[in-house]
Parts: structure tokens; C-alpha cells; sequence
């Protein structure tokens, strides 16, 4: 038999004429009569959630989801958009990669992982300085999956009001059972801070706690991406609840080769010394290596140039990190 939260998530997903929802409710019923021995039911429920997709869409494939446009106090707190970046446009370690693409491909076996009493992995932990790919990996999920990306914006979560946070975040993860998107909590230390902190004042702890409680009890079929900074602020009990924590690192010689060579793929690297090249690299973000690609490919298009020297952009290079150590370091 279904249980009454699953009776009540399958008029919520016909009402909101959710089908991708409506059949995951469904799998889930399927994969609770089959552990209470009611196979016959659970093979006649799984029969009628493959015959409802269209033919064209293989099992388990992501289906489009209307278009998300949070209204009344949630659109004050996430924003939405429909990335087209895929992980192919990501210049990423193997180790990243590989934990990345497994969450893609259980996210399109869903139906059949549910069936079997079974959750792909969702809730993803990314940990790794600025500028490495953190919130442009998101864009990639959400392109992958064909979701929406929804930006939780913490400037509008966190106020100073005792409570009010935490019911703010009671209306974000409403918000992930009612739409699946992919759910972006950037510099997520801001609300997952360690509750032994020194500044604490009881308000933080009430926070990650509401954080967590809310993490353990959503079922929804959202992906929940939370990224940091500084991994050494957040609370020890927060990476229990993640299924993967995804490291991310200033790029290696090969991976700024592949950042440059990707980025200025329309124009003609000549001379390039590469060992000079990422040496002028060295210390840069994936972010500062693009920033330096596109202002070599302005400087050659202002000079009607299709081609892009290894000196200029080795210059570039030195520049752009000699900007990031001015900045380290501000004039007192």
C-alpha cells in the first residue's frame, strides 16, 4: 500500500501536471509493494510508468519541466535560469570528472534506481578556491539534466531577525519539491558555518540546524549543490549529509593548456612555448586564465589579427597575475 505522504505527492505532482514527478511517486510506491511482497502490483505499476513515456524518450531520460519563475517571497530568495553549458565545456580533473558524470548518469536512470528502493545521488558538496569551476559546474548539471538552475540568493536568505533564516529555508526546500531544478547554495560557509564558532551567538546554530533538518528530510528529485571557499568553516556534521564532495584545484600545466587552447580554439596560436606559457599561468584560477585568453583574443581582433603570439599571451598571463598579487596585497 502507499503510504499517505506518497498519496498526497502524487495529487500534488497530477495537479501541478508534474509527469516526471507523478512516475517517480509511482516507482517509489512500486519499490515499497515489491519489499512487502506484493511483486505482482509493483510489476503492473512499473509496466503502466513505462507505457506513459513517449515513445521517442528512452527510459529514464530527463523530460522537460515548465518553465520555473518563482513568484511571491520566493523570487526574492532563488532566481532562475536554463543553462545550455555541458560538462564537455569543462576543463576538469579525471577525479572531478568522473564523480561528475556518474551524478549525470544516475540522474537519467532515476526511474529505474527508484524502482529498485533506490536514490541516485543528488546533494553534492564542492569545495575548492575561487575562480576553479564551482558555479559553472552547477550550469553544467542543469544543462546535462535539462533542469532549471535555480541561484539561491543568500544576500536576500540570511537576515538578522532570530528565525526568520531558517523559515526562509523552510520556503527554499518547499520550493525543490514543487519544481526539480538543480538548487545553488554558492559560498554555502555563509550558512553552513561550524556551530562551535567563536563569533557564534546561537543564531548560526539554529541555522545549520534547520539546514540539516531540512537536508535529511527532503526526498524531492532536485539536485542540492552547495560550494565554499573555505571547506575548513563549515560543520564536521554537513558532509554526512552530501552524497560526493567534488575537490576542485588551480589548474596543472595540462589543464591551463586545455583552458587556453579550448578558449582560443577560433584563433592561431603562434610560437607558442607552452612550458613558458603555463609558467606565466602558474598560481592563476580557471577563471583568471580565461579572463587573460580574452583579452589576448581583443587585443588580436582590435589589431585585425587572427593570429595570437605565445610572448603576447605569455604577457597577458604575467599581467593578470601580477593584478591578482596587487590585490592580495592592497597599499596601506
Amino acid at each position: 500500500m502507499a503510504t499517505a505522504e506518497q498519496v498526497k505527492a502524487l495529487i500534488r505532482s497530477h495537479s501541478s501536471h508534474d509527469d516526471e514527478q507523478f512516475r517517480s511517486v509511482a516507482l517509489q510506491i512500486a519499490a515499497h509493494s515489491a519489499r512487502q511482497g506484493n511483486t505482482r502490483l509493483a510489476e503492473e505499476l512499473r509496466a503502466h510508468v513505462e507505457q506513459s513515456r513517449r515513445p521517442q524518450a528512452p527510459a529514464g531520460s530527463p523530460r522537460a519541466v515548465p518553465i520555473a519563475r518563482p513568484t511571491g517571497e520566493l523570487a526574492g530568495l532563488v532566481s532562475a535560469s536554463y543553462p545550455q553549458t555541458r560538462l564537455v565545456d569543462m576543463v576538469l580533473s579525471p577525479a572531478a570528472r568522473a564523480q561528475l558524470q556518474s551524478v549525470v548518469h544516475q540522474q537519467h536512470q532515476r526511474d529505474r534506481l527508484r524502482f529498485h528502493g533506490l536514490a541516485p545521488k543528488r546533494r553534492l558538496l564542492l569545495i575548492g578556491p575561487p575562480g576553479v569551476g564551482k558555479t559553472m559546474t552547477a550550469a553544467a548539471l542543469a544543462g546535462e539534466c535539462q533542469l532549471p538552475l535555480m541561484f539561491v540568493q543568500l544576500h536576500a536568505l540570511i537576515t538578522k531577525f532570530m528565525g526568520e533564516t531558517a523559515a526562509k529555508l523552510h520556503l527554499v526546500f518547499d520550493a525543490m519539491a514543487e519544481t526539480r531544478g538543480v538548487y545553488l547554495f554558492d559560498e554555502f560557509d555563509a550558512i553552513g558555518a561550524a556551530r562551535n564558532s567563536t563569533n557564534d551567538v546561537g543564531e548560526i546554530r539554529r541555522v545549520v540546524n534547520s539546514f540539516l533538518q531540512f537536508l535529511e528530510r527532503d526526498d524531492s528529485d532536485s539536485l542540492i549543490i552547495a560550494a565554499t571557499n573555505f571547506v575548513g568553516m563549515l560543520d564536521e556534521a554537513l558532509f554526512r549529509r552530501f552524497d560526493d564532495v567534488i575537490r576542485y584545484e588551480i589548474p596543472d600545466g595540462a589543464a591551463v593548456r586545455a583552458l587556453i587552447e579550448n578558449r582560443l580554439a577560433p584563433f592561431q596560436l603562434v610560437g607558442v612555448r607552452w612550458k613558458s606559457v603555463t609558467s606565466a599561468a602558474e598560481g592563476l584560477s580557471h577563471a583568471e586564465v580565461i579572463r587573460a585568453c580574452e583579452e589576448s583574443a581583443r587585443s588580436a581582433v582590435l589589431s585585425d589579427t587572427s593570429e595570437i603570439t605565445g610572448v603576447a599571451l605569455a604577457d597577458t598571463l604575467r599581467a593578470r597575475a601580477r593584478m591578482r598579487h596587487s590585490n592580495s596585497n592592497p597599499v596601506e
